[in-house]
């Protein structure tokens, strides 16, 4: 990258396409220049502190420090904000070599510490439609909230099959789910059924363009903002309990060494027979007296074979040398107005872990099938590390007293080795970490 100076700016602002032109090197790999040309600028709008300044001139303070010039607001254009609130400015005029930029107020969003604000602030910055286009919410609410006879054909039926799904206990949506038997031969049937998006969603469709420019689901502490509108985000694209929905099912046939023997892939339909939590069906595996097991009695047995079979995928995971990094990442608590009350280690318990270990084979399983059968798709690829970086990983680590086993060249599984040598004790954090 190339450092640009305030002075070298040459009135672009944060985000615009500029042409720079190097003019000397900073030391080390940094390059220094200056901006000789603005080829396009950025989105128009912005959020920001309104103020006014001893003078009587209005002006908005960017949010994002990253845009360094305050925003004039002329008095006709301030839309009553008052000092102090955060606001939404549609630039009317770009900065040139004596003025700052211009611009309008549209929104009033309010004082920074009341709940919801922030949230609204996060939306404009990285310009989140909070809203679905008329024509996209029309597309999901024909679909109705039920699935009809027609939805139904020709896909194979596990609504028999005892299904739950499992997440974490502030999950606002759930697109998958488990079933899992044990076969006469010893085996076990894993299925992991994933919400058929693409069902309702077809190309070229408002829906496709809405997800197009959307790219995501965002969630926050509060609320969600979904990538499709409700009626399909958290009613038929979400496998809520006790009612039909369509899915995607990839049957899995594993041996007692964790191979899949046999696989089949089918359009399904199922009828989830819970919504469980990672808390819940960790008490379940973890503690003989907790409520949790009289209040799921009867999906006690399937649990403890998915329990089972995780050790059994675990164990053949770890054996073909992959890395398991179990950092506990942090967790925001909030108070009723929206405020941070205490930051603590989120838990990543035992359920969690089953989960991420079916989801893993299951992915692994369909990109087999798709390679085997020269389907175009895109894979996920995790390249080798960095030599330098492995190099300065090495040197960190003796320091320590530890060395990477790795005769022949480096491998997953010595990273592996190394983890699970330090794991418990003070150094396992800066380790993990890096």
């Amino acid at each position: 990258d190339i450092y640009i100076s305030g002075v070298n700016l040459n009135q672009a602002m944060h985000g615009d396409h500029v042409v720079a032109r190097v003019e000397r090197e900073r030391g080390g790999d940094r390059l220094e220049g200056r901006i000789v040309k603005i080829l396009e600028r950025r989105a128009q709008k912005l959020v920001g502190r309104y103020d006014i300044d001893e003078s009587g001139l209005n002006f908005v303070v960017p949010f994002d420090k990253r845009i360094i010039m305050d925003v004039h607001i002329p008095a006709t254009e301030r839309a009553n904000a008052k000092v102090g609130e955060m606001v939404v400015v549609e630039l009317t005029s770009w900065p040139t070599t004596t003025r700052n930029p211009v611009g309008r107020i549209t929104e009033v969003l309010g004082e920074l510490n009341t709940s919801g604000v922030d949230v609204e602030i996060i939306l404009h910055k990285y310009g989140i439609p909070d809203l679905h286009s008329k024509e996209a919410l029309r597309e999901a609410q024909r679909f109705g909230q039920s699935i009809s006879a027609a939805d139904r054909r020709g896909r194979t039926d596990f609504r028999n099959v005892t299904t739950v799904t499992i997440d974490g206990d502030h999950a606002r949506d759930f697109d998958d789910a488990i079933t899992i038997e044990r076969q006469s031969n010893g085996n076990y049937l894993l299925g992991v059924h994933i919400a058929d998006v693409a069902h309702y969603v077809q190309p070229g469709s408002a829906l496709d363009r809405e997800a197009y420019a959307r790219g995501t689901s965002v969630y926050f502490p509060e609320r969600a903002v979904h990538m499709f509108p409700e009626a399909l985000a958290t009613g038929l694209c979400s496998l809520n309990p006790k009612v039909d929905r369509l899915v995607q099912s990839c049957l899995m046939e594993i041996d007692s060494q964790g191979q899949v023997v046999n696989y089949e892939i089918h359009d399904g339909i199922i009828n989830s027979s819970a919504r469980m939590t990672y808390h819940e069906v960790s008490c379940i595996l973890t503690d003989t007296e907790s409520v949790e097991r009289d209040r799921y009695s009867d999906l006690i047995p399937p649990i403890q074979l998915m329990h089972e079979l995780f050790h059994i995928l675990q164990r053949r995971r770890r054996l073909r040398g992959s890395i398991d990094f179990d950092v506990r990442e942090a967790e925001l608590v909030l108070d009723e107005a929206g405020l941070i009350e205490a930051i603590t280690a989120s838990e990543r318990n035992v359920a969690q872990k089953i989960i991420e270990e079916f989801m893993l084979l299951a992915n692994e399983t369909v990109a087999d099938h798709l390679n085997s059968n020269q389907i175009d798709t895109l894979y996920r690829v995790h390249e080798s590390p960095d030599p330098l970086k492995v190099g300065q990983f090495k040197e960190f680590i003796s320091t320590l007293g530890h060395t990477l086993v790795s005769r022949g060249g480096t491998r997953p599984k010595h990273f592996q080795q190394l983890v699970d040598r330090v794991k418990g004790t003070s150094e396992e954090k800066p380790i993990v970490f890096l």
